[in-house]
């Protein structure tokens, strides 16, 4: 097994989630982004058993070393199953281990420290590598295959949809005109590219939105998001909640809608009619907070 960071990844809003998922002794809950499992360690310490949930082997290898040297810490040994698998397919994942009619199911949609902070996996602007941006490695697409296979047009379309970019018309020119001259294969050609193409000062880096659009689209990330709430909602037992953490207003917006198709449809109530964001302290000590948003929804039979 490869060896992972120790600090895989800081969970956002902890005590938020465990009240809005209503944790209790003896219940059963799906983590269906288990990441680096801080979430689900702290459902453990209050008796809930957990399903999670990842398709990042190396979070799953992560989360199995730390129960082998926390489970004595914790107030039920061997409540946690840690599965490989998209969340798309919670509902089949959640029926092969004996987790339907549930208490609560969990997703944080944030993309874990471990892998921004990871140069070979390609996700950030900032650590210079492979441009690749697969969760799970075992899809065939890499970022970088659009990048250079994508026309003008598909690239437009890309970045000002996914990544809500009104500059990605020249951005999209910009790496047009720079893999003519050598074929784009990392994360720091790409950043580069994107930065010279634009003028100005933002607040955040050039490329930001141009990483999340291809980010999105090499995982598949809006379309699984919907078929994952879908299917959530038949797992959950009477009174079982349903907590989605996003972190940018395309899946806010997605979770948005299916609450409250959710309610009109009778199939419950949303517990928290504004998201629930970070308080400033959080964002202090964990800078990548500040976009998180979590909704509640709980299922009334």
């Amino acid at each position: 097994m490869k060896a992972v960071n120790k600090n895989f990844h800081t969970p956002v809003l902890v005590e938020e989630v465990i009240r809005f998922l209503n944790v209790q002794d003896n219940k059963k809950y799906i983590d269906a982004t288990l990441g680096g499992g801080g979430h689900s360690f702290e459902i453990l310490r209050r008796g809930g058993s957990i399903l999670g949930i990842d398709v990042d082997e190396e979070a799953l290898d992560f989360v199995r070393e730390k129960l082998k040297t926390q489970s004595s810490n914790l107030k039920t040994e061997g409540q946690l199953r840690v599965v490989k698998g998209n969340f798309k397919d919670v509902k089949a994942i959640a029926k092969e281990n004996g987790f339907e009619n549930v208490d609560g199911i969990l997703f944080d949609l944030g993309v874990s420290s471990h892998q921004l902070d990871t140069p070979r996996r390609g996700f950030s602007f900032g650590k210079n590598g492979p441009l690749d941006m697969r969760m799970d490695k075992n899809l065939s697409v890499t970022a970088k295959d659009l990048v250079n296979a994508l026309r003008k047009g598909e690239l437009y379309e890309l970045f000002s949809k996914l990544g809500q970019e009104y500059r990605a018309r020249v951005i999209s020119e910009s790496i047009i005109s720079a893999r003519r001259l050598e074929k784009i294969e990392t994360t720091g050609q790409l950043a580069e590219i994107v930065k010279r193409s634009l003028k100005g000062i933002t607040k955040t880096h050039p490329a930001t939105r141009v990483f999340q659009a291809l980010r999105i689209a090499v995982n598949d990330e809006l379309n699984n998001l919907r078929e994952a709430l879908s299917s959530s909602i038949g797992l959950l037992g009477n009174k079982g909640r349903l907590v989605v953490i996003t972190f940018h207003s395309l899946e806010d917006g997605i979770v948005k809608q299916n609450f409250k198709e959710f309610e009109e449809k009778g199939s419950g109530t949303i517990i928290i009619k504004k998201p629930v964001e970070p308080t400033p302290e959080e964002v202090r000590s964990n800078i990548r907070s500040r976009s998180a948003k979590l909704r509640a929804f709980e299922k009334l039979m």
